[in-house]
């Protein structure tokens, strides 16, 4: 078995979705591998990487609305709230989607479906600088 990781760093401005196809698209590339796992390990515990639809913007406009009313910023119930209103709700909003994902690579391609893309997720309101693991395993 062959095994191979890649760091990549992304910043965010903030609260919304950083799409890291390309990035991904661009290890795999250098990967050399025809078919494959790619693995993806965001090491952060208030973001969290998705795949969803890339071609409707109105898609991620839904969802983060709905995720807004879902976990709201300021809940009086959280006591966790060292970093401000949005640190828990960060927290619970990463816990509710993902840290990782693993992709198929097909023929030396990440095999997402026609309409997918892979999103890095902020959930602070201010921007960071996330830190993910790509590992190809072949």
């Amino acid at each position: 078995m062959t095994v191979r990781h890649h760091q990549l760093l992304v910043a965010t401005t903030g609260r919304g979705f950083t799409e890291i196809s390309a990035d991904l698209r661009d290890v795999v590339a250098s990967a050399g591998e025809r078919e494959a796992l790619c693995h993806c390990f965001l090491h952060h515990t208030s973001a969290s990487l998705i795949v969803m639809e890339n071609a409707d913007p109105d898609v991620l406009e839904d969802l983060a609305g709905f995720m807004n009313r879902l976990v709201v910023d300021g809940d009086p119930h959280f006591k966790h709230v060292a970093e401000g209103d949005d640190d828990m709700s960060a927290h619970i909003r990463m816990a509710l989607t993902h840290t990782s994902l693993t992709i198929p690579v097909r023929e030396g391609k990440l095999d997402l479906g026609t309409w997918q893309g892979v999103y890095l997720w902020e959930h602070r309101e201010a921007g960071h600088r996330r830190r993910i693991t790509v590992t190809i395993s072949a």
